[in-house]
């Protein structure tokens, strides 16, 4: 079975588990062969092992309903693990079309053809991650305008709209710091190796943010109205994971969101124009007043 099989594999155990269905395992195995999966049960109870050692997600088994479920408290990994599965489906229903006949090329659109800059230091980085070793690199700082040189203990890798980040503690400075690939250069694994930290979760650093930028303040409860037409949109791909839906009528919908507010939280709403009205906090309603308020300045002059 190619390693594309048993991919897919995981992703039907998951989504067959998911959602507490609480399936049997029979239930299991008949999924799977509905989709062309005609396996053992031994291969399946190995599948399931392997989705728990190799990704950390725990499917259990339920005496009372009788059936498999997630254990999404104690699969820490669990929403990166889904959309690793999402990218490896998308490429190999991709890589089928293509096998079929190459014209289909001609039929699908990428967002960009340009090579985003730095990906090569992808591999290297995430094997640094993984061996816990120090990394040396020369990084530009767009904002700032300066380059420097840093010696840095690599965290974690992010992706942000095409883009990719870099998480790491930098020992010069005492803290956590995002670094753009894009913007690193001459990168080394060094052979030194460091000690990670017990009081550093890498994922926690995003956890109450959207985007990459983020910052030691509390989290605010945010209140935002959406015409119709755009809370079909927000409703289908949420915000953030904390939204909730307050208040929906046929002209409006008031969602929640429990974040601490950062440029790229700021820029999602402005790219939705009228659209949207920031309800609360106050303070976040003269933000955006003064930012629009620029903006038609800028205008004005024209």
């Amino acid at each position: 079975m190619s390693r594309q099989g048993t991919i897919k594999r995981y992703s039907l155990i998951l989504e067959k588990t998911g959602k507490r269905h609480f399936p049997s395992f029979d239930r299991i195995k008949d999924y799977l062969y509905d989709h062309g999966f005609e396996i053992s049960d031994r291969t399946i109870q190995r599948d399931i092992e392997q989705i728990r050692n190799e990704f950390g997600i725990s499917i259990l088994y339920d005496r009372d309903r009788n059936g498999y479920y997630i254990d999404e408290e104690s699969s820490i990994n669990f929403d990166r693990f889904l959309r690793f599965l999402e990218l490896m489906n998308t490429a190999e229903l991709l890589a089928e079309t293509l096998r079929d006949s190459q014209e289909s090329l001609n039929y699908i659109q990428f967002e960009s053809s340009d090579k985003l800059k730095g990906i090569e230091n992808l591999k290297p980085l995430l094997e640094a991650i993984k061996m816990k070793r120090e990394v040396q690199f020369v990084h530009e700082n767009y904002q700032m305008e300066t380059i420097k040189d840093f010696v840095v203990y690599p965290y974690l890798l992010k992706e942000y709209l095409r883009r990719w980040y870099l998480l790491a503690f930098v020992p010069q400075y005492d803290d956590m710091r995002i670094f753009g690939i894009d913007r690193i250069s001459n990168l080394k694994v060094k052979k030194k190796v460091f000690k990670e930290s017990p009081e550093i979760d890498p994922v926690s650093f995003f956890r109450d943010t959207i985007g990459v930028s983020y910052f030691v303040n509390p989290v605010e409860e945010v209140l935002l109205s959406f015409d119709s037409l755009e809370a079909k949109y927000v409703k289908s791909l949420p915000l953030h994971s904390s939204q909730e839906i307050v208040k929906e009528t046929e002209d409006e919908l008031i969602i929640s969101l429990r974040i601490v507010p950062n440029t790229e939280f700021y820029q999602k709403i402005l790219m939705m124009g009228y659209s949207v009205k920031v309800l609360e906090p106050e303070w976040m309603v003269d933000k955006i007043k003064n930012t629009l308020a620029k903006a038609l300045v800028n205008y004005e002059k024209s």
